[in-house]
């Protein structure tokens, strides 16, 4: 899949080494693992032993033409695979009935569509790592500048740490259940937490071997789930006689589907740091059907699987369900039919959440090194134990109350990722197209703020979509004046529509201004 005939998501000058630009891009001379061992000096003898080991000691430098690989472009599919189609995206469906009381058709045509839309926006962010070689909240560096590129790294070190805490408690929920009152929920959150820290140590290498086969045991054991679960017995009208209706039920489609938006866009920060050592040429129609691909089609049946077990109308299944939306005790109860061989599939279950979790952990780490250049000097792998020092304490300290902060953390996400996307895009389609304003992207500078944008218009383009967020979302705790009028008595979540919109409206003028002042 390596061609440079498609221009509609950008080209590669091979005679000048960047994509559609006009000026040659350095190549650097030492690797990652010199340049580091000779920056810490008396350590730099551990440190090249630990690189030599196998750990990766590139972090959010720029990948040259020269040390690209050829091979693994199927891992654009296959790693999105993996990482969707875990158990921490079951909850995300069981949401559907248990906060909106969606029935089974209406919460499957709002996971479809919305499911749909995330993708294409994740897919598309996808293009830009064989393009560049880049990171990508090194990315937006070129649209937003050094200062918005640091603002787009804090929002996204939240959002990984979010994702983290939410996959590890739900993990730790699952092991729990497989063996009451062995195992306590603070041991099961540890062991998840561990078990993501160690691929994420070593590096990219070893983050996509994992990923490349993980979703085999994972794909079976939803296949039993389906099946088991309807021997519980499924009913279609479960929750027929209290969904809502008329503007009621439009509120809660649009509010869930903010949720699944936000659960498939919210890869969309880190969509480019997974194929950045493809080669530059590769064909990036290809990389985004297989990116798409990778997350549209197991969040649909992964989704749709925790919205069905839903309709189980058992008092047992309920009750095990609770008050606090246990998933992983509804799951332990569906594959309780099956004795010991579903509670060992239970185990291999709450193991999948591994796979959910770590490009929570690696990404997390790359985007604390994008926050500036001190921080780009601490080696990769000690950001990484950080990470996993940070989430595993907010899942000890949140565990008793993973449905709320599932719902509400998903939905906010949703907001920022919304106007990230559409301030990324436009920059790519608008101005760094051949014959636009500035013909490509200049990959040399990727780590020089005279040569960056300044980033003005970026950040105000931002700015505009936090208001869009802020009077179109539907939360508990506030509802902006958009959202009232949306929706029923408790309005409807139309937040991330508005944070799009606006930031979609402000940013072109704002960057066309930017650029006729300042060049860059």
């Amino acid at each position: 899949m390596s061609n440079d005939s498609s221009q509609g998501l950008g080209s590669y000058d091979k005679e000048k080494g960047l994509a559609n630009g006009n000026t040659e891009v350095h190549v650097i001379e030492d690797a990652p693992d010199q340049v580091i061992a000779k920056r810490f000096g008396v350590f730099g003898p551990l440190l090249s032993k630990l690189f030599q080991s196998g750990v990766e000691a590139r972090g959010v430098e720029r990948v040259p033409e020269n040390q690209r690989e050829t091979k693994n472009s199927w891992n654009n599919l296959l790693m999105w695979w993996s990482v969707n189609m875990v158990l921490t995206t079951i909850p995300v469906g069981v949401l559907a009935q248990y906060a909106f009381t969606l029935t089974l058709p209406h919460a499957i045509a709002t996971i479809f569509c919305f499911a749909a839309l995330g993708s294409v926006a994740t897919a598309f962010i996808a293009i830009l790592g064989p393009q560049t070689g880049l990171r990508t909240m090194i990315i937006s560096r070129y649209s937003s500048g050094y200062l918005g590129g640091t603002f787009f790294s804090v929002l996204n070190i939240i959002t990984q740490l979010g994702f983290a805490t939410t996959a590890v408690i739900l993990g730790g929920q699952t092991l729990a259940s497989t063996n009451a009152n062995t195992l306590p929920l603070v041991g099961g959150i540890i062991i998840i937490g561990v078990f993501s820290l160690i691929p994420c140590f070593i590096g990219y290498n070893m983050v996509h071997v994992y990923e490349r086969y993980a979703w085999m045991a994972t794909l079976f054991i939803m296949c039993c789930l389906y099946g088991v679960g309807s021997k519980a017995g499924y009913n279609i009208n479960a929750q027929k006689s209290s969904e809502d209706t008329g503007r009621a039920l439009s509120s809660d489609i649009l509010s869930f589907g903010a949720i699944v938006f936000g659960s498939v866009a919210g890869w969309a920060p880190v969509a480019a740091d997974y194929n950045v050592r493809l080669p530059v040429d590769t064909n990036p129609w290809g990389v985004f059907v297989l990116t798409f691909c990778g997350l549209f089609l197991p969040i649909v049946f992964t989704v749709t699987l925790g919205a069905t077990l839903m309709t189980i109308t058992d008092p047992v299944y309920v009750d095990a369900l609770g008050s606090d939306g246990n998933t992983g005790a509804l799951i332990a109860q569906v594959l309780s039919l099956w004795g010991g061989g579903g509670k060992f599939l239970l185990v291999l279950l709450a193991l999948s959440v591994v796979s959910n979790n770590i490009p929570n952990t690696y990404s997390a780490a790359l985007s604390i090194q994008a926050l500036g250049r001190p921080f780009a000097m601490v080696p990769r792998f000690l950001w990484v134990l950080l990470v996993f020092v940070a989430y595993t304490v907010a899942g000890i300290a949140g565990r008793e109350h993973f449905s709320a902060i599932l719902s509400n953390f998903l939905s906010i996400l949703s907001y920022w990722t919304a106007f990230f996307i559409v301030i990324v895009a436009e920059e790519h389609f608008l101005f760094r197209q051949k014959g636009g304003r500035l013909g490509g992207y200049n990959l040399a500078d990727w780590d020089n703020p005279s040569k960056l944008p300044i980033g003005i218009a970026g950040l105000l383009a931002c700015s505009f979509g936090i208001v869009g967020a802020v009077v179109g979302m539907s939360q508990v705790w506030y509802t902006g004046p958009i959202g009232k009028m949306a929706g029923a008595a408790h309005g409807a979540d139309l937040g991330f529509e508005l944070a799009a919109g606006f930031a979609a409206v402000t940013f072109p003028p704002l960057r066309w201004i930017e650029i006729r002042l300042t060049g860059r």
